[in-house]
């Protein structure tokens, strides 16, 4: 692995030639991987530069996803507005006041099909951030590919499909735990039949970190929820190695740069010995922890949002040197509206510089045998392996079950509001210091601010397109596609995928096939923690 350095052509700005690591201990690309899932890292390809956009129409988000790959992007990553998380049409009354307002609205496959006009989805990774209609989504991104040529198989992305998280910290959850279990591993179990390429689950931590959770809580929350997935898939009759090598993950990266560190470095090391150990995993696929990574959204400030910038860079750095696989840099001035043009553009350029001009990736892990760094990643893991300890004796033994007890108690909301609330009252008191916020605030100047701003008319024009396609559809082949999808849901032994691929081909609405589904399933009503 190590090639005599005079060989190498990786050096330094001042021409010094560096080796691909250095250190003593298990090798990158060696288990547990705690140094990184690949022996060479960035030294043989980068991360995916996979910026998150979506607002307005499908069109208005398509001309972002356009003009982030022209900058050098690599990957797209699709946010959606909040009726589509919650399962909800455009026309809805719920969804008065917020079509396109947060993220791309999208009721029918024909939006999806606006939304990637023009991109080749065999040939580009897309990630859908959605979690309630996931499976939905999935559905209508299948028939857009294939009505455009490119068969499921070729299709290479990631579903976000992370129900656990919603109920304990995001809050978009539609039906109650057990059912929506059940829609995520009828994902996994499809994707592993019929799409090879496709991360059918995304374990994310990084809404639990921005709800208010402690580093450690990200982390252990994380992966106790990516073990009980795994559980309910095996559970569902799977086989550990024929699913696990697909699962992924996303975190947060945050202003504690080592700890940020630390915390990557632990989740691999503990995902592979949980995985071997417990789980009885013997390809090194399923041991691999591959994770995504977002900059702290909940670290930015609205006065004086430029030093934003520098936050950005610092977490994305964070990211880089923990080992992640694709990285997605918030724009500046995201804690004001959603991101303008210019600030996406300067967030990915942020990327750019880390991989093409600081010299990280020359060296693989070159923060590791840091006696700081490797004692933070073992305080990360200790204190992860205490919360798992708790979740089994919840769940009697049963991560799953403990993940289910402990939402079900308030266990998991109560942890992180505890968390938040320390946090805040350190900030208020002064104990931590905000640049911008609780001091250093003068020179903030609001008036030359250029902000995207989402107008009534795209909602307007939203519910226009959505009539268009009610009127033009097949109502026989609509009522008949939402009648098999009724009949599979209450039979928990059968795939409701290919009943949800067809009824997208019939242009049903996610509302409608919502409305199907909770109709079986139920709606959750989370239980108040005082």
């Amino acid at each position: 692995m190590n090639d005599p350095i005079e060989n190498h052509r990786f050096r330094t700005l001042s021409g010094v030639p560096v080796d691909v690591v250095y250190g003593d201990g298990p090798e990158p690309g060696e288990f547990p991987y705690t140094r990184g899932v690949h022996a060479e890292m960035y030294r043989s390809r980068l991360w995916t530069m996979r910026m998150f956009a979506g607002f307005g129409t499908a069109t208005d988000t398509n001309a972002r996803f356009r003009e982030l790959l022209a900058a050098g992007g690599t990957g797209l990553s699709t946010a959606f507005d909040m009726p589509t998380l919650m399962g909800r049409d455009s026309d809805h009354d719920w969804a008065l006041g917020e079509v396109g307002r947060a993220g791309v609205a999208v009721d029918t496959v024909e939006d999806m099909a606006d939304l990637f006009a023009g991109i080749d989805l065999g040939a580009v990774s897309t990630s859908m951030t959605i979690n309630g209609p996931a499976p939905i989504l999935l559905a209508m991104y299948v028939v857009v590919a294939e009505e455009g040529g490119v068969d499921r198989e070729h299709l290479s992305g990631t579903l976000q499909n992370d129900i656990f998280k919603e109920y304990q910290a995001q809050k978009e959850y539609i039906f109650p735990p057990r059912p929506s279990v059940r829609l995520v591993t009828d994902v996994i179990r499809f994707t592993a039949a019929e799409m090879p390429r496709w991360n059918p689950v995304s374990v994310s931590g990084y809404h639990i970190r921005e709800a208010g959770s402690t580093a450690a809580q990200e982390l252990a929350f994380t992966l106790a929820n990516g073990f009980a997935y795994v559980e309910a898939a095996v559970a569902a009759g799977l086989a550990i190695d024929e699913f696990a090598p697909r699962l992924s993950f996303f975190f947060n990266s945050h202003l504690d740069f080592f700890e940020e560190v630390g915390k990557f470095r632990a989740a691999r090391r503990i995902w592979a010995r949980w995985m071997r150990d417990r789980y009885g995993a013997t390809d090194e696929r399923s041991m691999k922890l591959r994770f995504h990574t977002q900059t702290a959204g909940v670290s930015l400030t609205a006065p004086q949002p430029e030093v934003n910038i520098a936050r950005v860079a610092l977490q994305a750095l964070a990211g880089v040197l923990g080992g992640t696989q694709s990285l997605h840099t918030d724009s500046f001035d995201e804690a004001l509206a959603l991101p303008s043009e210019d600030a996406a553009r300067i967030a990915l350029r942020t990327q750019q510089v880390i991989a093409h001009e600081t010299g990280v990736t020359n060296v693989v892990d070159p923060l590791g045998g840091s006696a700081y760094v490797e004692w933070m990643t073992d305080e990360m893991e200790r204190r992860a392996e205490e919360v798992f300890a708790h979740l089994e004796d919840l769940g009697n033994g049963s991560l799953l079950e403990g993940v289910y007890a402990g939402i079900e108690n308030g266990w998991f909301v109560g942890e992180i509001a505890d968390a938040a609330y320390r946090y805040e009252r350190e900030v208020n008191a002064g104990e931590r210091i905000v640049v911008g916020v609780n001091a250093f605030t003068e020179g903030d100047d609001p008036s030359k601010r250029r902000l995207l701003r989402i107008g009534q008319d795209t909602e307007d024009l939203q519910l226009k397109r959505l009539a268009i396609v009610k009127q033009a559809r097949d109502n026989t082949a609509v009522a008949e596609t939402l009648a098999q999808v009724a009949t599979d849901a209450i039979e928990p032994s059968t795939n409701l995928m290919p009943a949800l691929i067809n009824a997208a081909r019939a242009r049903v609405t996610v509302g409608e096939l919502v409305d199907v589904l909770e109709a079986k399933f139920g709606t959750y009503v989370e239980r108040v923690v005082v």
